[in-house]
């Protein structure tokens, strides 16, 4: 607009003077060797613009006719390098592309064209990278870093390669020259700290950090986060050999970061270790709140080493409360009602998550069921629905899933580079390993139960076959005495039984208490023998003066042939009270009497 109106004004004082000039024409006489001229004003002005304009004119042929030799050299170089750049650019293009014939014939001609450009050396290690020559790409690097303009670029380069060739010693020593050169560089300062990371000097890590801040390469925010992490990362690290500088770190930490889990989780644990309840519960409920994760779950649980179930139930719930409408609120107190035998609490808690549920949902179910109905048909049907559920969260970073958190990612060296998400493509994740134990565990309590009782009816029922056997024996027994005793009564001889001692009664099983039942080392109860406890019949000799006796005699005597009956064995019985027994009746005289007394005893 404001050139506009200049223009305009030109134009317009132009106009001006012309018409100030043509009414004012005045004349002009000019007298030079005999010529005399004579114009007006207007007419010489014009005529000393045209001749001024033909003299530049001529000018500027003549010096370009000068300069043309130059001219030409510089539009040759001139298209010398449009045509280099033209190849660089068609070469870098290949390069994406993965054209190898392309690359070759680009990074030729930009190396006729233009063979001392950086991009011309760059150009050529890519290509070197797709044909697969190291040995020519590491070489265009160190030419690149003997130029001061692309040290820095190829220093890359021989990082990367480093790299890919598995020599981590020369990728961290060529990281650390690049990170001196220029501390704002975010790969080299991430490759350092990669690097101190894994050799455990967390502190030289944060060294790197400082100096990163220090010359504005991050924000403040971005610093923070990476300092909380490097200081989460050793205080789990010195946790369990120096407790106290690991609280100290993981404080800070969770300063820095209330929201990183890893954080809050050991400072949690160290400070419930110290007896510092409430700022431990305080630190894990803020964590919890914002980043719902089992871990500080966990950590709240057992925030107090000794706590009873119902106690760690109290606790769940408390948290539970600070994010109410998460899944992992619900699962971490349906785990809590579970170990406290609070069935009903954790089937209402897990059902409104029974119309997606994930792997853990469904192993939670199984556990629920094989503990509250000890029934290992459904804990199995919910295993097995387990396989096909949601995946659950996991930590990852970078297409890895890992059981556990760590500062940088195993990839690509990142720092915070692992995150809660659920892992695609994925079959199972390193928590489900854990439920699918707690699972494991209430099934094989359910079965050992079942075993215990097995083995007990199996004595009871032991125990009511001897007794049994026991009663047919001494049934057996007195049915024999009853007959020896009619036989004897019939005979006229003196019976006598001798019993054999009655063994003791087993101890019955239910008076066994239930934990030693099922000892496998305690001894079993002894079955007493059938053979043992049988009565021996004892056969006594018949007394003197027996009739059957005395005519055996007589007919032994007269010669006579005894007749083919035999006399009946004689059974023993016990003595009667008025009987002196067969020592006596073996040496005192017959008593008719004694006989009828026998008998009458009987």
């Amino acid at each position: 607009m404001i050139r506009l109106v200049l223009l305009l004004t030109l134009l317009a004082a132009a106009a001006f003077g012309v018409s100030w000039l043509a009414d004012r024409p005045g004349e002009i006489a000019v007298v030079w060797e005999g010529w005399r001229v004579e114009t007006t004003v207007p007419v010489a002005l014009a005529v000393i613009a045209v001749v001024s304009g033909v003299l530049l004119l001529l000018w500027r042929l003549l010096s370009l006719l000068v300069r043309s030799p130059k001219l030409i050299a510089a539009f040759s170089r001139r298209r010398k390098r449009e045509k280099g750049w033209q190849a660089v650019s068609r070469g870098l293009l290949a390069v994406g592309i993965g054209d190898n014939a392309a690359v070759r014939q680009a990074r030729h001609d930009a190396a006729r064209l233009l063979p001392h450009e950086p991009l011309t050396h760059l150009l050529t290690a890519q290509a070197a990278q797709l044909d697969g020559k190291p040995e020519v790409a590491i070489a265009a690097f160190r030419a690149m870093v003997d130029d001061p303009s692309t040290r820095l670029l190829g220093l890359r380069g021989l990082h990367m390669e480093a790299r890919k060739a598995g020599d981590k010693a020369a990728a961290y020593a060529i990281a650390e020259e690049a990170a001196s050169a220029a501390p704002t560089l975010g790969w080299a300062a991430d490759a350092v700290i990669e690097a101190r990371c894994a050799a455990g000097d967390y502190a030289g890590a944060r060294t790197v950090l400082e100096r990163q801040m220090a010359q504005k390469g991050i924000d403040k925010a971005q610093y923070k986060r990476r300092r909380a992490v490097l200081l989460a990362a050793e205080a789990i690290a010195l946790e369990q050999t120096d407790p106290l500088v690991a609280r100290e770190k993981a404080v800070e930490a969770v300063r820095l970061a209330p929201t990183l889990v890893p954080a809050a989780a050991c400072a949690g644990r160290l400070l419930g270790a110290a007896g510092e309840l409430r700022k431990a519960a305080k630190i894990v409920e803020t964590a919890f709140a914002a980043n719902p994760h089992p871990e500080l779950a966990d950590v709240e649980a057992y925030l107090r080493p000794g706590d009873a179930a119902l106690d760690r139930l109290k606790r769940i719930r408390t948290l539970a409360n600070k994010a109410p409408s998460q899944r992992e609120s619900a699962i971490a107190l349906a785990r809590a009602a579970i170990d406290a035998q609070e069935f009903r609490q954790a089937r209402l808690v897990l059902e409104p998550l029974l119309e997606d549920p994930s792997q853990r949902v469904c192993l939670l179910m199984a556990e629920l069921e094989a503990a509250e109905h000890a029934d290992i048909g459904k804990a199995r049907e919910w295993t097995a629905r387990a396989v096909r559920a949601n995946r659950d969260p996991a930590w990852i970073a970078d297409g890895v899933v890992s059981d556990r958190w760590a500062p940088v990612s195993p990839v690509s060296g990142r720092l915070d580079a692992f995150v809660w998400e659920v892992p695609p493509g994925v079959s199972a994740t390193p928590i489900l390993e854990h439920e699918a134990e707690r699972v494991k565990a209430a099934i094989a309590a359910v079965r050992a139960s079942e075993d215990a009782k097995i083995a007990e009816q199996k004595k009871i029922a032991e125990q009511k076959l001897a007794e049994e056997k026991l009663a047919e024996l001494k049934a057996v027994e007195t049915k024999a005495a009853e007959t020896a005793a009619a036989e004897a009564a019939t005979s006229g001889a003196a019976v006598v039984v001798a019993e054999a001692p009655v063994p003791p009664e087993p101890v019955a099983a239910s008076a066994t208490p239930a934990s030693k039942t099922n000892d496998p080392k305690t001894p079993a109860p002894k079955m007493p023998d059938p053979k043992a406890a049988e009565p021996v019949p004892v056969i006594l000799a018949p007394p003197a003066g027996n009739g059957a006796d005395s005519a055996r005699a007589r007919a032994r005597q007269n010669g006579k042939p005894e007749t083919g009956k035999k006399a009946d064995a004689i059974v023993a019985l016990p003595p009667l009270p008025d009987d002196p027994g067969p020592e006596a009746d073996a040496t005192e005289e017959p008593d008719p009497s004694s006989k009828s007394r026998r008998l009458m005893g009987l």
